[in-house]
This record gives C-alpha cells, structure tokens and sequence, in this order.
C-alpha cells in the first residue's frame, strides 16, 4: 500500500481556495499565496499524480435539469457475496449517482435522483430486477442543507485566505 501524501501548508491552502472555486487561474493563486504561478501549477500535477486530487467535475443543480426527486436507497442483498455483482448491474442505472457498500442494515446505500414519484418508481423497479438484491427501502430527501467537499485548512486559515482579494492585503504565509 502506498504511503498517504502528506500536505503542506501551500498545499492545503491550495486545495481550500480550489474547492470554493475550481475555475481560480493559477497565477491568481499564486499571486494570493505569494508564490508563482508556476509553482502552484507543479504543486497541482504532485496533487494529481499522488491520486489527491482527482479530477475536475462540474456541479449540475439537476433540479434545473428537471430532476426534482432525490432519494436515498438501502438495498438489502441477499447474501454478501453477490456485492460485486450487485455494484455492476446498479452501475447501469443511470439514475444512481452514488451507491455506498456499507455496515449496519443495509448492504448497499444509494443516492438517485429522478425527474418526479413516477421515475422513482421507474427507476426502483429496475433496481429490484436485480435478482440478488432482497429489497430495498427508499428515503425520499425533501431538502439537502449541506453539500461541500471535506476541508483542508483550519478555519483560521481560511478566514485568512477569504480575508481579501488583494493579496498586498493578505498576512503573508506563516505570520
């Protein structure tokens, strides 16, 4: 097994400002962070090749797509070997945009979103063809409150970095 990346500060703070705004051109980035633009494009291709940083999504409101349903799903299979399989027949549906093989109740937990109750039902009815898949329960979400990826930088850091703009204006790394 690999060892973890260990983050620095630069990094970190890097990853903060990207993730409340991926599209923060490098040199921006490096000018608030006083470094060059350079060098925060080196540190993002480490970011990448250590497997930290990912890729580059964009975030789609499916509600504006017509998308209004969002449920949750705990899928209970019949025995917890058919996993694999289960994973690869629910990969199919497109409808699930995460699916989670969990402890407790449930072998399986996923995310569907769908167009309205008469979808769901749809797309719930393919889920079950599955013939390994025992049942499921659906939750239906009638708000989601909070949606944000895991952060990096301590509040304090990052009340530093949204701070200004002006990066003239900014407390210089390690002050």
């Amino acid at each position: 097994m690999a060892a973890a990346y260990e983050l620095d500060d630069l990094d970190r703070k890097i990853l903060a400002l990207l993730m409340e705004n991926a599209k923060r051109p490098y040199t921006e980035l490096g000018a608030k962070l006083f470094v060059s633009g350079g060098t925060i494009h080196v540190r993002m291709n480490k970011l990448i090749a250590a497997g930290v940083v990912k890729g580059q999504t964009l975030v789609v409101d499916h509600t504006k797509l017509g998308y209004d349903v969002s449920a949750f799903l705990g899928i209970y299979l019949k025995g917890s070997g058919l996993y694999n399989q289960a994973a690869e027949y629910l990969k199919g549906i497109q409808e699930i945009v995460s699916a989670h093989y969990t402890t407790g109740v449930y072998s399986i937990f996923a995310r569907v979103v769908c167009r309205d109750t008469d979808h769901l039902r749809d797309v719930l009815q393919r889920i079950q063809a599955f013939e390994g898949i025992q049942r499921t329960e659906t939750f239906i979400s009638l708000e989601e409150t909070i949606d944000r990826p895991i952060q990096v930088a301590s509040p304090e850091e990052l009340a530093d970095l949204r701070s200004t703009d002006d990066p003239a204006k900014s407390a210089r790394p390690g002050k």
